[in-house]
């Protein structure tokens, strides 16, 4: 997310106020904007998202309930900080909802969508080659979106989202471990051709490798 879209001023008491500070906040974190630990002061919030600091407690007590942010008695809010083990289990849990979502995706993908799968993995390779790790990481997360798309499946994409804005800052290092990034993109590869052919129990076996392989090398951090 561009700094301008958390920045964008409303009035105070706008309706809805609550709901646009909530989808903003959840969005800088998922974004990385705001790493864990990153301090949730309600004034700056009120300056920078021009909503009440009413709106911009209720979006703080909403995405606390979601465990993406943490209230430290006597010193306020924060972005949560997810260990590796924490990070492996979310990842265990996104696994079996990514593995449903690569199935339905293969069941009603349409032309279209795999001409646009196909030209976002050449994407993908061409980011690998080039040796662009943040760029790649980013192209990872607009695949994923891409699959959801063609799943139609939206009570899990909710929920994997959910589960996606605790797990970001650790995806993001294992994309900087040397030589992840072709071990991952040749998993969505095959995630990808899977859905392409239309073959449902491929796509979900090569999600559960991709995501099996995250947790080993998440495991390996803990090690």
């Amino acid at each position: 997310m561009q700094a301008a879209e958390l920045t964008r001023p409303l009035p105070l008491e706008a309706p809805g106020g609550r709901t646009v500070a909530e989808q903003r906040l959840r969005d800088a974190i998922a974004d990385g904007e705001m790493a864990p630990g990153h301090r949730l002061v309600e004034a700056d919030l009120v300056a920078q998202l021009g909503v009440s600091r009413s709106h911009v407690r209720l979006a703080i007590d909403a995405l606390a309930a979601e465990g993406l942010v943490e209230r430290i008695p006597n010193r306020g809010a924060r972005v949560r900080v997810v260990s590796v083990e924490e990070a492996v289990a979310t990842t265990e849990c996104r696994m079996a909802l990514e593995a449903l979502i690569a199935r339905k995706a293969a069941e009603r993908v349409t032309p279209r969508e795999i001409g646009q799968l196909r030209a976002h993995l050449g994407r993908m390779h061409a980011a690998v080659d080039a040796g662009d790790v943040v760029g790649y990481s980013a192209l990872i997360q607009q695949l994923h979106g891409a699959l959801h798309a063609a799943g139609r499946q939206p009570v899990a994409t909710r929920l994997v989202d959910r589960l996606q804005a605790q797990l970001v800052r650790h995806q993001f290092r294992l994309s900087l471990r040397p030589g992840r990034s072709r071990v991952s993109l040749a998993e969505l590869t095959a995630l990808v051709d899977a859905v392409a052919d239309r073959d449902g129990d491929r796509a979900e076996a090569a999600s559960v490798a991709h995501f099996r392989s995250v947790i080993a090398a998440l495991r390996e951090d803990r090690s």
